[in-house]
């Protein structure tokens, strides 16, 4: 479900006081545009510029900045085919800013100096995968289904210099988080999103400017980047149902981390049955594990003694295992008292 709202606030223009000035930004001119991207997430909203400039929309000249350093990178790939001039973003300078009338930072994973925010006169706009001021930060859709959220949405922001994420907010796009969804699927729900927002105010510059929202610092959380110990199961702190969750955050970057006889484990694919009760007694062992040969599902039971079924695992780095693998090469060899996951 897509609900959208535009939220009234102050005027970026405070310093337009008479009504010549207002008739001056009624009459719009065409856009031309400096685009800062790196990746997947950035791809739609560069395209949907793009076909703007095509078009003949709002926007007259598009250019991009990115990182060469990327071997795979999909704006420079697209740049490239598109023949759109590209600035590696190592070498580009504020001068070669200022030929530019607007910014659009979409995922960029740098943070943007004032000098450069100063150059654009008609400002700098940002795609951010959240309802600002919540999950503020590097990692916003990954958090959003980690900590269980059912809603979250795009943002778009204009940016402040020396900070992230904490400028005015033109418009705002909410979207539900099923129980089941997967990071890559909402990461392209949210780039699509994202690119149809934008477009949408580069349509409009001036009226979204008019009717900007300052955020409130007070409602802010905060969405930090990923490091290896996210992946990290502690099974005698996890429910069952924030394990799946963090599993749903990580689907496609990385799998969840735990160990078994003294090796790494790597948690690939899993299932959850939500309908399944929460026991009287909790677990005796957080990470027991439980083969059926019956139903042939391997089973972990977690800190709230409710159980998770892993489909795809590997042990020591080696090559990915069906449960029943697993407990044929493994979990059959051991003692009973010793099948559990630390």
């Amino acid at each position: 479900m897509l609900l959208s709202r535009v939220r009234p606030g102050r005027s970026i223009f405070r310093s337009i006081t008479n009504a010549s000035a207002q008739r001056h930004f009624a009459n719009v001119s065409r856009l031309k545009v400096l685009f800062f991207g790196t990746d997947h997430f950035s791809l739609p909203s560069l395209k949907s510029i793009h076909a703007n400039l095509v078009s003949n929309g709002r926007v007259e000249r598009l250019e991009v900045v990115t990182s060469f350093k990327a071997a795979k990178n999909p704006v420079k790939q697209y740049s490239r085919a598109a023949g759109l001039p590209l600035h590696d973003w190592a070498a580009c300078t504020p001068a070669a800013a200022g030929r530019f009338d607007l910014g659009v930072v979409v995922s960029f994973g740098h943070l943007i100096p004032e000098t450069f925010i100063d150059c654009f006169d008609r400002g700098m706009l940002n795609v951010h995968a959240s309802l600002l001021p919540k999950l503020r930060g590097a990692a916003p859709i990954v958090h959003a289904i980690a900590n269980g959220e059912q809603r979250t949405g795009i943002s778009i922001m204009r940016i402040k210099p020396k900070q992230f994420d904490v400028g005015e907010i033109l418009l705002q796009s909410a979207v539900s988080i099923q129980r089941d969804t997967l990071m890559p699927e909402l990461h392209d729900r949210l780039a699509a999103i994202g690119a149809d927002c934008l477009v949408t105010c580069i349509e409009d510059l001036e009226g979204y400017y008019q009717r900007l929202t300052v955020q409130n610092d007070a409602e802010a959380t905060y969405a930090p980047k990923i490091d290896p110990k996210f992946a990290e199961i502690r099974w005698h702190q996890a429910t069952a149902v924030s394990v799946y969750d963090r599993y749903r955050a990580l689907y496609g970057l990385r799998p969840l981390l735990t160990s078994f006889g003294g090796e790494l484990v790597k948690l690939f694919k899993l299932s959850f049955d939500s309908t399944q009760p929460v026991p009287a007694v909790p677990a005796d062992r957080p990470g027991q594990l439980e083969y059926s040969k019956r139903s042939r599902q391997l089973l972990v039971r977690c800190g709230d003694g409710r159980a998770l079924e892993l489909l795809q695992l590997s042990v020591g780095g080696k090559k990915t295992l069906s449960g029943q693998d697993f407990y044929n090469g493994f979990l059959s060899k051991v003692n009973r008292s010793d099948r559990y996951f630390k």
